[in-house]
């Protein structure tokens, strides 16, 4: 029996025509978005992110979804962000009759489940008009533990909130990475947040280099983009934890950033949390009684974060008329000293600080002001030593 082919009414070729047409409709727009998702992660960052390591880290088939911002300029380029701020034409600012860079991006990349990657690039020194307005950089977590040093040739901080397995924030790290430039004063901070949610660990030593390798990557990027030409580091293999509170250690036997610092007696200091220092662009020291109770912390700032420091302070102190940005060395009030030092090939002059923990606003019993300059004065001098920066003027009295 031969086989038919049946007659297609009129009705019946315009249903078949609709149908073909949604489904080519259909499939470009499937195309259409997975292209557009690897537009917006090509262009994120104004083009520096690293689309791989960023894939690597959240998940090579993982639906991603793409925020950025990009305005200002560094040096005499600006952004080439679509953004209206960045089409301005924005030129390199100056700060009280210094150049100043107003590049700001900024981008953030999720994937539902796995977590996500927060990414801020900021052209240093800023334009002046900024100051007393916020932070002027992204921050890094140090308030409960101390950042530890990039190392492998990187200038570079890696920070958490907490340090310790099982906890909320077990699984998000802040890694800042500084590029000393090529021109004379100018620099660029990248800073990158990486949350990772379910298994992983920062206990982990073989997880924590998946938190830094966007950052190194990105500082890569921008290196070539903006024309920075710094001298950068090698990959990261192993990177160490921020130091948690209860891990002090006899003060006499210190051989990081606390080393040098004097014990004392009538203060009860003999403890101490440090960290390497290893090009670290912050620094920090905390001096304790015996059983590690903290009495006095200990910050050297460079770069971008002593620029911050100093605008900060210059809002908060504003009232004595006496601060880090209108003097070299000095005290805030009666809470801390400060100390400085100037600093090679036009970088912003580094910022010393001490401060007692028992500090409740202008509120100190029987504070031990001799020790407090003593103890500056050690840890500054041997910090800019190994930054290469000129000897610190210290506070008087």
């Amino acid at each position: 029996m031969a086989l038919t082919r049946p007659t297609l009414t009129r009705r019946g070729v315009r249903i078949l025509a609709a149908v073909a047409v949604a489904l080519a409709a259909l499939t470009g727009a499937i195309v259409w978005f997975a292209g557009s998702e690897d537009r917006a992660l090509d262009g994120a960052c104004d083009g520096v992110l690293p689309v791989g390591e960023v894939r690597a880290v959240l998940g090579e088939d993982a639906a991603l979804d793409v925020t950025n911002h990009t305005e200002g300029a560094f040096g005499d380029k600006p952004a080439k962000s679509g953004d209206k701020a960045a089409k301005s034409g924005d030129k390199a600012a100056t700060s009280g009759g210094k150049r100043a860079n107003s590049l700001s991006v900024r981008c953030r990349i999720a994937a539902e489940g796995t977590g996500h990657i927060a990414v801020t690039v900021a052209g240093s020194p800023r334009p002046r008009a900024e100051y007393g307005y916020g932070e002027l950089y992204a921050a890094v977590p140090g308030s409960h533990t101390l950042p530890v040093p990039l190392g492998n040739g990187w200038s570079g901080l890696f920070a958490t909130d907490t340090a310790r397995l099982g906890d909320a924030e077990d699984g998000t790290a802040t890694t800042a990475v500084l590029l000393d430039c090529a021109r004379r004063g100018d620099s660029l901070l990248i800073t990158v947040e990486t949350a990772l949610r379910g298994a992983t660990t920062l206990d982990d030593p073989a997880t924590r280099p998946d938190f830094v390798r966007t950052a190194t990557a990105t500082a890569e990027a921008a290196n070539d983009h903006w024309g920075c030409d710094a001298p950068l580091g090698k990959p990261v293999r192993t990177v160490g934890l921020p130091v948690n509170e209860d891990e002090y250690e006899p003060l006499l036997g210190a051989e990081g950033t606390c080393a040098a610092v004097p014990t004392a007696s009538r203060s009860a200091v003999s403890t101490a949390r440090e960290t390497a220092r290893d090009r670290a662009p912050r620094e920090s020291c905390v001096l304790g009684t015996r059983d590690g109770s903290p009495l006095y912390r200990l910050e050297a700032y460079y770069g971008p974060y002593a620029e911050d420091a100093r605008s900060q302070y210059t809002r908060d102190y504003d009232y004595e008329n006496v601060t880090p940005a209108e003097k070299p060395a000095g005290r805030l009030g009666q809470s801390a000293y400060w100390a400085g030092a100037t600093c090679p090939r036009g970088a912003e002059s580094a910022l010393y600080l001490i401060r007692a923990a028992d500090a409740d606003g202008e509120t100190r019993r029987r504070p031990d002001l001799a020790y407090e300059r003593a103890a500056l004065a050690a840890f500054a001098a041997a910090s800019a030593t190994h930054h290469g920066c000129a000897a610190p003027s210290l506070p008087k009295d």
